[in-house]
């Protein structure tokens, strides 16, 4: 570090997050389960009381689930099951609306959890009571104001230096941290972003929403549904919230509107508008706010891949989709299992770090190009003008759920996902490289428990290679089984330090297909079943069987996967969950490559 930045004062930490909210505090997950030293600055007082974000996609869902925190999560929730469509009665227009169409919020096939809404400071003290689930306090400084952060690009190649310097005050009193790594997730006016020198490029629309939360009385017979009202005096979305009482309007203002004359009376006048013929009177309001429709992005994510932007620092949309507070939690969720393997010794930094910047800056642009998309939709004037009927609308809603419900991510290649080859479709058919590994119902070897694959994926920091191996009651697919399972193992071991348990870097999940009755626990390879744990037990929740349950029917997994019995396939997800590559049985070697352009070799 250069002499300029170098101060005798400064508390060094590995990994310093600025901002506690839905980016940082999934960050802080991953890095807690790591092991790694790092803390978390945050200008309020304490923990978010209420948060403005509720939506909360099925993708979300799936991420907490695989943390192990999903319970309370869709305990407390609300779950959104179906749409309605409201619009004029095309036969008489001035008789105000009328039902139109209903429809399922979610396809099945787009994820086994469901879209729920549940108010954002309750999911970050979800997060925060997981990181505090050893009895120690969270490492989050409270009414801690970043003033500025600057990078001591001298040192920026030496992965062992803290050339991050950020100065702060707490309640006042002035205080410098040093780290190796900075996140900014520190919100659409992020002091990271501004420190650094970037900028957000993008533009604002001339449309203005407001939004409140309302305990409402009314006739409108689908208040406690997911609803789109497009009505004479303009469009409005009603999304039911939490505790069966309150809801939330976003409602479209007329053209012209400036946000700073827009009052709770004129919100509730529109409302009472749109909901004609019904009644609709405001018992009280819990909040309520306006707001310009903008879409911004930064010009970069990271400064010398030592400082990396997440959430509203780094990308701004409209809300009315339910995706900011998502996005911004997938790419703290995406940058804290990178960094947990860097810090640990396991990965190479420049692989990871690189592969943050690719997929996360990609996924902001399509999400700010889907967003206006979606506000022109919103947009009376916008359909008037196209002759968008409000069939129309509905129909484009619905078609919008897959990437609503954030199950269209899709990652390019990188060192951490592999390039497709071509042939994975007469592999694993439906199992699409680059995105998040779907899951299937099978039955666990050892107890006969039907269960979801995905739930034998925790999040624990270790890549999974998922093993269909077909019918090992069949000589031949025993034989092809051993061979494979003597080539994956060297391969874990050239990648695990011997001070951890076999499948700490590189896990394993074997999926066997037929009758499972006909194979007995002694047939399976010793790589699927590694000791492990204080006591160096057999670890034997790792073996599954596509097989019929005792209660639960029958999960036809291989053909969920698109995978042949008899061919079989391997897959290999990362810890996030998103399939990195897909290959035969009889090419498992090619693991080697692949795991070697980023993880260390372990002496």
């Amino acid at each position: 570090m250069s002499e300029a930045m170098a101060s005798v004062d400064a508390e060094q930490v590995d990994v310093l997050i600025c901002g506690s909210g839905s980016a940082g505090l999934c960050a802080a997950v991953w890095l807690s389960r790591f092991g790694i030293n790092y803390k978390i600055l945050e200008r309020r007082d304490g923990p978010m009381k209420i948060g403005q974000a509720d939506g909360v996609q099925t993708r979300t869902v799936e991420i907490f689930d695989s943390f192990g925190i999903a319970e309370d999560l869709l305990k407390e929730s609300y779950h959104v099951l179906e749409l309605a469509f409201w619009s004029p009665s095309p036969d008489d227009p001035a008789a105000g609306i009328k039902r139109s169409r209903y429809a399922p919020d979610k396809e099945t096939e787009i994820s086994h959890q469901p879209h729920v809404i549940l108010n954002q400071a309750r999911l970050n003290a979800l997060m925060i009571g997981d990181l505090e689930k050893g009895g120690v306090p969270a490492p989050i400084e409270y009414s801690t104001e970043v003033k500025g952060v600057e990078v001591d690009e001298t040192a920026a190649d030496d992965n062992g230096a803290f050339c991050v310097r950020v100065e702060t005050e707490q309640d006042g009193v002035p205080k410098t941290y040093q780290a190796k790594y900075v996140l900014g997730c520190d919100g659409a006016h992020s002091t990271v972003r501004r420190s650094l020198g970037l900028r957000m490029l993008g533009d604002s629309t001339d449309a203005v929403w407001g939004v409140m939360d309302v305990y409402p009385l009314t006739n409108f017979p689908d208040i406690r549904k997911k609803a789109v009202l497009n009505s004479g005096a303009g469009n409005l979305l009603i999304i039911p919230r939490e505790g069966d009482a309150m809801v939330r309007f976003y409602i479209e203002l007329p053209h012209g509107t400036k946000v700073a004359d827009v009052t709770l009376e004129h919100l509730q006048e529109r409302a009472r508008l749109t909901f004609a013929p019904y009644t609709m009177q405001i018992a009280e309001t819990a909040w309520w706010s306006a707001y310009a429709i903008g879409q911004r992005h930064a010009d970069f994510f990271h400064k010398n891949h030592r400082v990396f932007l997440t959430g509203d620092a780094c990308h701004t949309h409209s809300p009315k989709a339910g995706q900011g507070m998502n996005v911004s939690l997938q790419d703290g969720h995406n940058i804290g299992w990178k960094l947990g393997m860097i810090l640990r010794g396991l990965a190479s930094p420049g692989p990871l770090l690189e592969s943050y910047i690719v997929e996360r800056e990609r996924t902001a642009k399509d999400l700010i190009e889907f967003d206006r998309g979606f506000t022109r939709l919103f947009s009376s004037k916008y359909r008037q003008e196209n002759g968008i009927t409000a069939e129309d609308f509905s129909e484009q809603f619905v078609k919008a759920g897959r990437y609503t419900a954030g199950q269209s991510i899709h990652y390019d290649a990188s060192a951490v996902t592999a390039p497709v080859a071509g042939n994975e479709k007469d592999i694993a058919a439906n199992v699409p490289i680059g995105m998040r590994f779907p899951t299937a119902q099978v039955v666990r070897f050892s107890d006969a428990k039907a269960m979801q694959l995905v739930k034998a994926l925790p999040a624990t920091g270790a890549w999974y290679v998922v093993v269909f191996a077909g019918d090992v009651s069949q000589a031949d697919n025993a034989a092809r089984l051993q061979k494979l399972s003597q080539t994956l193992s060297n391969i874990a071991e050239k990648f695990t330090p011997k001070s951890v348990d076999a499948d700490t870097v590189i896990d394993r999940t074997l999926v066997l297909a037929g009758e499972r009755k006909k194979v007995e626990q002694a047939e399976i390879p010793e790589f699927f079943t590694p000791a492990t744990g204080k006591w160096k037990m057999k670890c034997l929740s790792k073996v599954y069987a596509d097989d019929k349950s005792y209660n639960s029917g029958h999960g036809h997994a291989y053909a969920a996967y698109g995978v042949d019995a008899q061919k079989g396939a391997l897959i290999v997800v990362r810890p996030d969950h998103y399939v990195a590559k897909i290959t035969t049985l009889e090419d498992a070697e090619t693991l080697g490559e692949f795991f070697g352009g980023f993880l260390k070799v372990q002496s």
